[in-house]
């Protein structure tokens, strides 16, 4: 361990495997392993660090962040209400930051000189890494071999690994890319390259199809305090052990896959397949919640915002004055969304039952078709009036207009 070091970002899959005997081999380093643990799951994790050394790490450190991942990252997203593209709910953007964090974290404890991920060049995750360890270590090297070596795809980076009897989950018949966290399971690569080609049904991990669900749904409560999920059927759990359980309810009821076909940031476009089950349904509470509590020119202007702060995770600008100016933003709007949604999950959807909020600006008194006292209809003439003057004056105009033909 005398040589120089680097921290690799480490999964134990096919990528990985390879870079770490690459940048041994190759460039000559020490290198260490570094996996972040967001909930991936012990499948993914088991014999991390025995593999990692087999294949030549010097040392290597299993990073617990799935609370910190919850609390600081996805549930920040949550509030702000982001949804890249209508659909993706952000579960591997969102997981970069902290990945990267954590990276500069063990970087320092080991004295490395420089840092390694296995993004490819024509992903968006080089980009999320990279603009992520500029902001907070812009004095470490980052290396990124998809961009520097002679390997050009998933299948010459397999022939590698069998070469090198580096052994690895994928195989050149069924290439997957696949990255999971409490958040979501991605898949990416193989024969869901082509957008014909259907989804292996066997390849999910999250979630049953809706075919197979139960044939009884279940219902469930969620309580939100400024618009964070605290309380799920009357209980308190910790956001990790709230989001493991929000996964099984809701991939038992097959609710939060997405095939999608989405624009990236390096100018292409590319296929993959999400599976978001717990998310989807806070995601779909939460925002009922804000339908009953926010102010109409709050409301709509929060989804501008969540437009904005999508685009923001999606491309990497975590660590950015502009998205803590928006999370400034959405702390203000979140302090009157508290309260209670009432679901029902069944079979590949959620149906809201109930909702109720301290805050609600729901008044019954003055939502009624029956005969009230807060509502005088006869002013809803004046408003009209003054409402639709300018296209009464250009209808004028456009009349006389005519006339004069």
């Amino acid at each position: 361990m005398d040589g120089k070091k680097v921290v690799l970002a480490y999964s134990g899959g096919l990528d990985t495997s390879v870079i770490l005997k690459w940048l041994q081999q190759e460039r000559g380093y020490d290198v260490v392993a570094m996996a972040a643990d967001l909930g991936q799951g012990a499948n993914e994790l088991e014999g991390l660090k025995k593999k990692a050394l087999q294949t030549g790490a010097v040392d290597v450190f299993v990073e617990d962040a799935r609370k910190e991942f919850i609390t600081e990252y996805a549930f920040p997203m949550l509030r702000a209400g982001a949804v890249y593209e209508g659909k993706y709910l952000l579960g591997t953007s969102i997981a970069r930051p902290v990945i990267s964090k954590k990276l500069v974290e063990v970087a320092r404890r080991v004295g490395a000189v420089a840092v390694a991920h296995g993004a490819t060049g024509k992903g968006n995750d080089q980009v999320r890494f990279e603009l992520a360890l500029k902001a907070l270590a812009p004095d470490l090297e980052v290396i990124a071999p998809w961009r520097e070596w002679d390997i050009r795809s998933r299948s010459d980076a397999a022939a590698y690994a069998e070469k090198h009897g580096i052994p690895v989950p994928v195989t050149l018949e069924k290439p997957y890319s696949i990255d999971g966290n409490l958040w979501h399971c991605s898949y990416e690569g193989g024969l869901l390259e082509d957008p014909c080609n259907e989804p292996d049904p066997h390849m999910f991990k999250l979630t049953r199809s809706p075919q197979e669900a139960p044939a009884e749904p279940t219902e469930i409560v969620i309580s939100f305090e400024r618009g964070v999920p605290v309380e799920l059927n009357g209980t308190r759990p910790d956001p990790v052990t709230l989001m493991e359980e929000l996964n099984r309810l809701a991939g038992i009821h097959g609710i939060g896959r997405v095939d999608l076909v989405e624009n990236r940031l390096v100018g292409m476009k590319s296929r993959g397949i999400y599976e978001t089950p717990g998310g989807t349904v806070l995601n779909f509470a939460h925002r009922e919640l804000e339908h009953l509590s926010l102010d109409p020119d709050t409301f709509h202007y929060k989804e501008q915002v969540a437009l904005k702060y999508a685009e923001l995770v999606y491309n990497g600008h975590w660590f950015t004055p502009l998205r803590r100016a928006l999370d400034a933003f959405v702390d203000t709007t979140q302090e009157r969304v508290n309260g209670k949604v009432k679901l029902r999950l069944y079979r590949g959807n959620m149906q809201v039952l109930a909702r109720s909020s301290p805050h609600s600006l729901y008044n019954p008194e003055l939502a009624t078709f029956e005969a009230d006292d807060l509502y005088d209809q006869q002013d809803a003439a004046g408003f009209i009036n003054i409402l639709g003057l300018p296209a009464k004056i250009m209808g004028l105009q456009d009349a006389a207009g005519r006339k004069g033909e």
